[in-house]
């Protein structure tokens, strides 16, 4: 396998023939999404895209898949300007849509937490096998936050019932659970999670090319004009709640390891 000739510093860009593989790769902080990490999977996807590659396998180093936004990050989000959120919030939701609607067949390989934005990360790619350790959960509500841009698509993939039970509970369920809402496809013994994920792409290289992208294409032309609509909304939503009493109350609690005192505002 041969890793990509780009330089990247939280992620790792490997080929091995028609298959590419990009691990996740901050273990010391259980791979969690910080700015740079946004902006360099945006690139290496944009890398697959114009390379020989078709199926994309999505993990992550270490013990977790991914735990939701970088604290550092979450820390400095507490003193952005009104703009400055809602570029932070557009930037998110062009990672999300772009990974949704990434032209070649994407597998995540779900290895452990999978939190928050790390949860969109696992669920939004074509197929999902989680670890039987795996743990998925969209926590936004307990720190006064929003899970807005992942809901549009979370909403297409579960329904409202089960979409309404995980963002407004912020829970976090297994992997069992996680298969049966239909966030996973299927759970795999960790030992053999990545065995399994590169079996899965080498029976899809064996259809053809044109048809995974012609069906691929068309699947998502079908929501294409509501998520247009859809992710206007949830970039407004992200960046609103972020100034709000709430949410530097639930920031601050979470990094001072406290119960938060809510402000009671609706």
């Amino acid at each position: 396998m041969a890793d990509s000739n780009a330089s990247f510093t939280t992620l790792r860009l490997a080929y091995d023939g028609a298959l590419a593989t990009i691990t996740l790769n901050r273990p010391d902080k259980r791979n969690a999404i910080s700015y740079e990490l946004i902006d360099e999977l945006l690139r290496a996807l944009a890398e697959l895209e114009d390379s020989p590659a078709q199926i994309l396998i999505l993990t992550g180093s270490g013990k977790a898949f991914c735990s939701g936004m970088d604290l550092d990050n979450l820390r400095a989000i507490t003193g952005r300007t009104s703009e400055e959120n809602q570029a932070d919030s557009a930037q998110m939701a062009r990672l999300f849509r772009t990974l949704y609607e990434f032209p070649k067949v994407t597998i995540a390989a779900v290895n452990g937490p999978a939190i928050a934005g790390g949860c969109g990360l696992a669920t939004l790619c074509d197929l999902t096998l989680a670890s039987a350790e795996a743990k998925f959960g969209y926590t936004e509500v307990r720190i006064g936050f929003i899970p807005a841009i992942v809901s549009t698509f979370l909403l297409r993939q579960i329904g409202e019932k089960q979409a309404l039970d995980l963002l407004l509970t912020g829970r976090i369920i297994d992997a069992d659970e996680a298969l049966r809402m239909g966030l996973a496809n299927e759970i795999v013994a960790p030992a053999k999670l990545m065995e399994r994920a590169r079996g899965l792409a080498s029976n899809l290289l064996q259809n053809s090319p044109a048809s995974l992208l012609a069906t691929k294409r068309l699947l998502r032309r079908y929501s294409s004009d509501e998520l247009n609509r859809e992710i206007g909304w949830a970039i407004d939503a992200n960046a609103r709640i972020r100034i709000t009493d709430d949410f530097r109350e639930g920031v601050s609690s979470f990094l001072e390891k406290r119960k938060p005192q809510w402000s009671d505002k609706g």
